[in-house]
């Protein structure tokens, strides 16, 4: 069963190889000689569009071109039936070409011509056809006359404004605008349909106009129409007074809500369909108010991404080529808050017939078979309709080679003369396709493409190709033979193509010879012979070697090369890729290459490379160039390389008109070789006496070809280079004067502007007087209006500017320019565009307006002006704007104006206004500007910015530290863009590189400070402060807390992290404990001095020396230091100088180490106990600013070499400053014990006054100041807002502030009403008993009488000072 299956596999597998042989075509050459000669049928180049639209003002130009070989000839048929050319005098065609003409000068009308055209182009072997050409004139008929009369609606109701434009062809494109010729603005609430009507969706008051006009533009005939506008009044019972609201709440009029309803499409479900390939557009517009947004969905997938667009604010839904997968159910969404609705539509997608498979030309020869295939799809499924030579294939008559199935015509055994054109036409009720498809029984004898005799040349063991291009019909038969003599060559290694091309896999000495092609068919056959010979490779060998030279020494490299004796080669010398330039110094031979006298510019890789007809090699050695002393050390530079003599002997030869040959001899180059020669030049004419450069040329040259300029006596003079440095000039050469000639150059620089209203003035740059070339140079200047047919003007000058007088305003004129000597004219400039002058804009921008206002930005908009009234060339519309004032109370603004420029041509024109202060008001005009001139201001228009968030404060610091607080200050922002409504504080600890949780505090805004309790003295925070509004948190201001007096910061910019060990200090220091010491780096920025920073980690290296253990070190990031470096002499360090502050120093010194080369370690010591407390290496030269260092410590300081730790400054010794008062218990100070005990008793007698004035009779006021008012704690608001005025203001206080509070003592000598609450009261009711309070007092207290009491009441006041007062 296998083996059957086996069986039946390969015999369907063989009859498929079958079938595809016999189908293959024959492929024609692009050969002249065969094409020429090669009989084919008609075949259509080039037609005109199937719906073709032609203007009525032009010719009618319907286009057939065709090839074929005989040339075609052409018919036309109109609307089916022949049309007759020659009948018709409109009618012409084209020589050698099927192109109608239809002229209209004599008359006659566009539209009788209409129709459906055919083109036919045959010959004597068939017939071909151009697709259906529906011919339509295009139409723009007038607008319907009508009255429309006003359109009244009622305000918040949608409305539907009809544009019914007049059926064009093509179809006009549709716009509103109004009398003002300026579109009507549309937005998410009123916008225009598909159909071209304009649709509301809620109609306002600011609708209210009379000049709705919908426009039509035909695009054949560049024309507009216009229809006669609607009036549209709205019905409302008041003004209206906010255009952005529809339901105001501050007064105004409410307009009833509405839930959304579809104004197109109607229903709540549509259908529609679209082809394949074009693109669908689907529409939803909806009424209601609020104004509805609109989504779209598609059910049962998700929308084409990459093929949707939205457009006309989301109401119109766009897939561009459509395909099969597009069609479904779209489904649009309406809503506002008040409700929503939805709308299906069901979208089809058919399809105009497309290919699937084409059908193609067909070669053939007699006895050949093959097939055309015909395949298209579509929807609905296409039919297929074959023709032959333009007519049905079943009218022809029958014949047994050809079989027609269905899309498949199939021939077999194919016959001379039955070369025809078919043609294929797949048809729907949605189009249709037409392919033209030739058969084409070709006979042809064998032909040779090739040359003949061709000789080819190959390298021995090389792969080979022998060509022999060759075509017949029936396909040739090719053989190859050698020698004239043998069977053909297939196989070995030899292998033959079915192209005619024969491959020697390694061709040998034995396979020279001459290679003989035959091609052969029924017709005949042809040969052409190939000739081969077999070279020996080209090879180098003896390379060169890697070779090290010294200076001033002669070296060689090896190049011996070993080739075919019947091949000549060439051997080029190239220098690090470069090729070699070969002078009186480099020498090469047949097989070397020497470079005497080497120097430092010959050091690099030098390539030999050598190259045949047909094969190259190269190879590469490096040379490296050695002083003397690297060789032998002990051998002194006994002869010092000096700067080399002047080169001699100047000779001038091979003279031209711009040329000459100048050769010297070089002078001694003084054990430097010479690396460069310069040549300069002087010449007498123009500036006499002075020498300028020419050229320079490379050291080996000592003849040059000098480049030189007409009209110019010369004389030269040549300087040596080398490394060491340049020679004195040479004597000078003999003169040498170059004849005139005509300028060569073109003046540049020309331009033309004006400079006043009125002119225009031309202006270029002078030619350089060795670009004049002759005597008696002047410029020739032409000029005239661009676009106009009047004459140049011209003016001759020797000046570099020429002024018109009297032109018009910025008229655009062509220029050009040329130079001309006495020797004639130089080449005329390209013509260039100037411009008269400019005058003042007339008109400027109108309706300046804004939207969209947020905090920093706006976007404003503006009617452009008519760019003809600006009166030159349009710059920019330029916006000037200022700040007013702020919105927070009392803070002062500057009011500077300022500008932006908007450079916009189109209709609605707009931009954005940005970095604006927030919660301002903002004032601005606009004006349009050309080069020169401004023109009159715009309309003012004030708005407001919205609130932002605030600055940072204006500081933020750490005023106070003890040992278990850290206090922090702040002040309000600079800039607090918008009301302050507090401050947020984010702290948290640091550790090195580990940081805690992060805490947070809010303050309202009068609260500028506040005081932390540390857990622990060695808890570090790191703050970040920002102030609030109610948008939100402005800038964070960030600082860290300060470090204690144990820990060390190493900061420095230049070296990051790398920290250089300490060097042993100059003097012994005792032992000592070296406390933990942690090394810290942090970032900081300054601007006077340097200040040494780092940026990255922390480390820290804990030692020991009071016991036996020592913990090792964090390993280091070091700069190695070379210990076997010999010191430098003379070197030194001195002049230390140190400026102390609280917690920084300021450090210069003086230094003779050589600048940028050279770094330094200050090295800071602790006075107390010696211990080394902070290294820093630094890169930069004094002045600079060391950081972080203990407030109130005294250090020792000295400044030490980097690289020579032995070169040290002196030491020198200062101390900082303490930042704050150290806290001490003040409870155990004796003067506050004193303090205390004095105001004991002072307290004391006060009490012994008081009862001895109750004794006599005195009342003690319990009341004084029980109706006094409090006192502000600030000047805050009541709301806890900072009031934002100038500092002078709050000094000058008002006579209310300086006036006593109410119940105060206002002086010694005055008396003050007593509180009617006194303890007399008290003491005198009932029988003296008294409660708790009352009963002590009591005891004291003599009865008086009612009379005495009130007498007293008007007695002094009781206050402390006067009781004393009383004792006198």
């Amino acid at each position: 069963m296998l083996a059957q299956r086996g069986h039946v596999a390969l015999a369907v597998m063989s009859l498929l190889l079958l079938l595809w042989q016999q189908t293959a075509t024959i492929e024609v050459p692009q050969d002249p000689k065969i094409q020429q000669d090669l009989k084919q049928p008609p075949t259509i180049v080039k037609q005109s569009l199937k719906d073709y639209i032609v203007d009525p003002r032009d010719n009618i130009i319907i286009e057939c071109e065709a090839k074929g070989n005989p040339v075609p000839t052409f018919s036309w048929r109109r609307n089916g039936k022949f049309f007759n050319i020659g009948k018709d005098p409109r009618v012409t065609m084209r020589k050698r070409s099927g192109t109608l003409e239809i002229g209209f000068r004599s008359g006659g009308r566009p539209e009788d011509y209409e129709g459906e055209y055919q083109c036919f182009a045959a010959n004597d072997f068939g017939t071909a056809l151009s697709n259906k050409i529906l011919l339509r004139v295009s139409k723009a008929p007038l607008w319907p006359k009508e009255v429309l009369e006003p359109v009244v609606v009622g305000e918040g109701s949608p409305l539907v404004l009809p544009c019914n434009p007049p059926p064009g062809l093509p179809p006009p494109y549709t716009f509103w605008m109004n009398s003002a010729m300026m579109p009507i603005p549309q937005d998410k609430r009123v916008s225009m349909g598909l159909n071209g009507d304009l649709y509301f969706s809620n109609v306002l008051a600011k609708d209210a106009h009379t000049d709705y006009s919908c426009n039509a533009r035909f695009l054949f005939t560049h024309t507009i129409q216009q229809k006669n506008p609607f009036t549209l009044r709205v019905q409302s019972n008041e003004p209206y007074n906010d255009t952005s609201s529809y339901n105001s709440t501050g007064g105004g009029r409410k307009v009833a809500e509405s839930t959304p309803t579809f104004l197109s499409p109607s229903g709540s479900d549509s259908s529609k369909m679209v082809l394949r390939g074009e693109q669908l557009l689907l529409e939803c517009i909806a009424a209601g108010l609020p104004t509805p947004s609109i989504k779209w969905f598609k059910k049962g997938g998700d929308l084409p991404g990459q093929k949707v667009k939205f457009e006309n604010y989301n109401k119109t839904l766009r897939i561009v080529s459509v395909s099969e997968e597009d069609a479904g159910e779209y489904v649009c969404m309406a809503n506002n808050h008040i409700g929503s609705i939805r709308h299906s539509i069901y979208v089809q997608v058919k399809a105009a017939p497309y290919w699937l498979d084409k059908p193609s030309n067909l070669v053939l020869a007699p006895d050949e078979n093959g097939r055309l295939v015909c395949r298209a799809n579509g929807n609905p499924k296409p039919h297929i309709q074959w023709l032959l030579n333009g007519l049905p294939i079943e009218s022809s008559l029958p014949t047994p080679s050809r079989q027609v199935l269905g899309d498949t015509i199939i021939f077999r055994s194919v016959q001379m003369g039955s070369s025809a054109v078919y043609q294929c036409n797949a048809s729907n009720h949605h189009g249709y396709l037409l392919a033209n498809a030739f058969v084409s029984i070709l006979d042809m004898a064998p032909r040779m493409l090739g040359p003949k005799n061709q000789l080819i040349k190959v390298i021995e063991n090389n792969r080979t190709f022998l060509d022999c291009p060759f075509f017949g019909s029936p396909l040739p038969e090719l053989r190859w033979f050698k020698n004239g003599q043998g069977s053909g060559l297939d196989g070995g290694h030899y292998r033959v193509y079915i192209n005619g091309t024969l491959e020697i896999k390694r061709a040998r000495s034995e396979d020279e010879g001459t290679y003989t092609c035959v091609a052969s068919n029924i017709l005949g056959k042809v040969e052409n012979q190939v000739r081969l010979e077999v070279k020996e490779p080209t090879r180098i060998v003896r390379a060169p070697e890697h070779q090290s030279a010294v200076r001033g020494s002669t070296t060689h490299f090896d190049c011996k090369v070993k080739s075919d004796p019947t091949l000549p080669v060439t051997v080029t010398w190239f220098k690090d890729d470069k090729l070699l330039s070969l002078g009186w110094r480099l020498k090469k031979d047949e097989e070397s290459l020497s470079i005497p006298n080497v120097n430092e510019g010959d050091e690099g890789t030098y390539t030999c490379t050598v190259k045949s007809e047909i094969d190259q090699d190269a190879a590469s050695a490096r040379l490296t160039v050695l002083e003397e002393a690297s060789l032998n050390p002990s051998v002194s530079s006994a002869l010092p390389a000096d700067i080399p003599d002047s080169p001699m002997d100047l000779d001038l030869s091979d003279p031209a008109a711009r040329s000459v040959r100048l050769t010297w001899i070089p002078g001694n180059d003084h054990n430097s070789p010479v690396t460069q020669f310069l040549v300069q030049f002087e010449e007498d004419r123009w500036e006499p006496g002075k020498w300028q450069d020419l050229s320079s040329y490379p050291g080996g040259l000592n003849s040059v070809v000098l480049q030189l300029h007409p009209f110019v006596n010369y004389q030269f003079r040549v300087i040596a280079f080398n490394s060491v440095g340049q020679s004195k000039p040479s004597r000078p050469s003999p003169r040498y004067k170059t004849s005139g000639a005509a300028p060569d150059v073109i003046p540049t620089g020309l331009q033309g502007w004006g400079t006043k209203n009125n002119n225009m003035e031309i202006t270029w740059e002078p030619l350089l007087d060795l670009e004049r070339n002759g005597p008696n140079l002047h410029y020739n200047v032409w000029w005239r209006r661009k676009d106009s047919e009047e004459e140049w003007s011209n003016v001759t000058t020797v000046e570099s500017k020429h002024v018109i007088h009297d032109t018009e305003t910025f008229v655009p004129y062509e220029i050009k320019i040329q130079a001309r000597n006495e020797f004639g004219s130089g080449p005329e400039s390209n013509i260039i565009i100037g411009y008269s002058g400019e005058d003042k804009p007339t008109d400027p921008p109108l309706d300046l307006r804004v939207s969209k206002i947020e905090s920093t930005k706006v976007n404003i908009h503006w009617n452009p002006v008519d760019l003809t009234t600006v009166l030159g060339q349009f710059k920019e519309y330029r916006l000037y704007y200022w700040r007013e004032a702020s919105l927070v109370k009392s803070l002062r603004v500057s009011k500077e104006k300022k500008t932006k420029g908007f450079y916009s041509t189109v209709a609605q024109p707009a931009g954005i206004l940005s970095d604006l202060v927030p919660y301002s008001q903002y004032k601005m005009f606009m004006v349009v500007a050309n080069s020169r001139y401004e023109s009159p201001p715009s309309n003012t228009v004030e708005f407001h910015t919205k609130e932002g968030v605030p600055d940072a404060p204006k500081f933020f610091k750490i005023v106070q530290r003890s040992s278990d607080t850290i206090h922090l200050e702040w002040d309000k922002p600079l800039e607090p863009n918008g009301v302050l409504i507090g401050y947020q504080l984010k702290y948290q600890t640091v550790n090195g590189s580990k940081v805690g949780h992060l805490q947070l505090e809010i303050f309202l805004p009068n609260v500028t400070e506040f005081t932390l309790r540390l857990p622990d003295r060695s808890t570090r925070y790191k703050f970040y402060l920002s102030a609030l509004t109610q948008v939100g948190a402005g800038e964070v201001y960030a600082e860290e807390s300060p470090h204690f007096a144990n820990e060390v910061e190493l900061t420095d910019a230049s070296v990051s992290s790398t920290f250089a060990p300490t060097p042993p200090p100059l003097a012994p220091l005792p032992p000592t404990t070296i406390a933990p010491t942690t090394i810290s780096t942090s970032t900081t920025t300054t601007t006077a001095a340097t200040t040494i920073t780092t940026t990255t980690t922390t480390t820290t290296t804990t030692t020991s020396e009071t016991t036996t253990t020592t913990t090792p070190p964090v390993p280091v990031t070091t700069k190695r230091i070379d210990q076997n470096v010999l010191v430098p002499p003379g070197r030194e360090i001195w002049n230390l100088t140190v400026e102390p502050n609280s917690n920084y120093a300021n450090v210069s010194w003086r230094h003779n180490f050589p600048a940028g080369s050279s770094e330094f370690v200050l090295e800071f010591t602790l006075d107390s106990n010696g211990t080394i407390v902070k290294i820093v290496p630094v890169k930069q030269q004094p002045p600079i600013t060391v950081a972080d260092l203990i407030e109130g410590a005294k250090y020792r300081l000295r400044v030490y070499s980097h690289e020579h730790h032995s070169i040290s400054s002196k030491y020198v010794t200062f101390e900082t400053s303490a930042a704050y008062i150290k806290e001490v218990d003040i409870a155990t100070q004796g003067w506050f014990i004193g303090l205390m005990c004095a105001i004991a008793l002072i307290v004391l007698i006060l009490l012994i006054v008081c009862f001895i004035k109750r004794s006599r009779g005195g009342k003690y006021p319990v009341r004084d100041k029980k109706d006094l008012p409090l006192d502000p704690v600030d000047q805050k608001d009541q709301d806890g807002s900072f009031d934002y005025q100038n500092e002078n203001e709050n000094e000058n206080s008002s006579d209310e502030d300086n006036k006593p509070l109410q119940g105060s003592q206002t002086s010694l000598d005055r008396n003050v009403k007593e509180s009617d609450d006194s303890l007399v009261d008290y003491g005198e009711g009932g029988d003296g008993q008294f409660n708790e309070d009352g009963s002590f007092i009591g005891q004291y207290t003599v009865k008086k009488d009612k009379d005495e009491t009130e007498g007293n009441e008007s007695s002094e006041a009781t206050s402390p000072v006067n009781a004393i007062y009383s004792l006198a």
